[in-house]
């Protein structure tokens, strides 16, 4: 698995909200936790399979729990966490019946038993990812109980990875049952429609057929883009900023379409498709979402504090927004600090700020305060940074800030 995507662009309801923190949600809880110190294997480990194995016996009396176990250990400590997932599942291959319908029933049966394990901690829902690694690497010969097992894991775990060896063996019976689940009670099995299928999901292999010719997967969003579900939405949306990388046009006809009489909630959905384009400032996304006029705007009182910032700390950004025109104005607003990276050389990177409406002589006060504490997706180099507002794709020159080492010790 690759990088996340950066996800920059706020929903009404962020990701934290009740009906996104539950534990199925579990490749993002993954993501956020990347940039723990402490090595996410360290909360995979032995008692993992322990768990599966009581949970497997409780349904299938002739497993053999110990045989299973000691297979498992045998190199298990070197392996990372998705490697772990991997081993688990090709040693409970060998355990279980060697009928794979009789393996997966099996499975799938003790997943509704008592783990022995506490619930709590960001991984607990991956108790499940061996089952789903079982289903992706030894059940592409048996569709139809490898889709019912897809659908029972999904709202345990996830399928959106396990789902993509099926994409590629079996594309128009997989795209046939997904159509099905677009109206799924689940939003965990809707949502699987979605994501499984984006082209360019993070931390999986690109879907290649998909990336030449979306239109499947567009056939497949459209009968999503106003699920009742902001947890599914979400996923539509990034599908479609997947889609828009490869075929922008593609992307921009869609966008507009789907504008047309929309209500809020498919609004955000083209907004947050759309996160990818505006952040590089392509004209016809801006025009999309009505930004394609450069705003006239000047700035006013600006503040970046402190100007001379260690690694580790933080800074912060603010200024005045004013519209000295007649005419009121609609404003996309972004920042875009310059970085430096470790061959010395800039590199943009931009957080969104606000969406604004200024009338006639009209101010607005933004802030934002900035990070520079050290992560996984970006470690910070000494040097200058330059500071730039982003007005309808348009940058303004703001300042900069002096970074500094970290100080010692820290």
């Amino acid at each position: 698995w690759g990088d996340a995507t950066e996800d920059r662009t706020r929903p009404p309801q962020a990701w934290g909200d009740a009906q996104e923190t539950n534990a199925r949600s579990s490749t993002r809880k993954l993501r956020q936790t990347a940039t723990m110190a402490e090595p996410l294997k360290n909360q995979f480990g032995l008692d993992v399979p322990e768990a599966i194995a009581r949970m497997i016996t409780a349904v299938h009396k002739p497993f053999a729990r110990k045989a299973f176990l000691q297979d498992v250990a045998q190199g298990y400590d070197a392996l990372e966490l998705m490697p772990r997932g991997r081993h688990i599942a090709r040693v409970l291959q060998r355990h279980l019946p060697a009928s794979y319908p009789d393996a997966v029933d099996v499975l799938l049966a003790s997943m509704a038993q008592p783990s022995g394990r506490a619930d709590g901690g960001s991984l607990a829902s991956f108790l499940f990812m061996p089952h789903s690694f079982f289903v992706a690497e030894f059940g592409l010969d048996h569709f139809e109980e490898s889709m019912r097992a897809h659908h029972v894991i999904t709202q345990r775990f996830t399928a959106e990875f396990a789902i993509r060896p099926f994409l590629e063996r079996h594309p128009q019976a997989t795209l046939e049952r997904l159509a099905q689940w677009a109206t799924d009670p689940s939003e965990h099995v809707r949502r699987l429609v979605s994501e499984g299928t984006r082209p360019r999901l993070p931390w999986a292999a690109r879907l290649t057929a998909f990336r030449a010719d979306p239109a499947p997967v567009l056939a497949l969003l459209e009968l999503l883009r106003d699920d009742p579900s902001l947890y599914v939405r979400r996923s539509v949306a990034n599908n479609l900023n997947d889609i828009g990388k490869d075929h922008p046009e593609l992307l921009a006809d869609t966008a507009r379409r789907w504008l047309r009489g929309a209500k809020a909630e498919r609004d955000w959905v083209v907004r947050h498709a759309l996160r990818w384009a505006v952040k590089q400032g392509a004209p016809w996304a801006l025009e999309v979402l009505g930004f394609g006029h450069a705003g006239r705007v000047t700035l006013q009182d600006v503040d970046i504090a402190p100007r001379q910032a260690r690694i580790g700390t933080s800074v912060r950004i603010a200024f005045d927004l004013h519209n000295p025109t007649a005419q009121p104005q609609d404003l996309l607003v972004d920042l875009q600090v310059h970085y430096i990276k470790a061959s010395g050389a800039a590199h943009p990177k931009v957080f969104t700020l606000k969406t604004i409406a200024l009338g006639p002589g009209q101010q607005a006060r933004l802030s934002r305060k900035l990070s520079l504490a050290e992560m996984t997706t970006r470690r910070h180099q000494p040097g200058q940074h330059r500071v730039e507002v982003l007005v309808n794709g348009k940058a303004h020159p703001l300042g900069s800030f002096e970074l500094l080492p970290a100080a010692a010790g820290a």
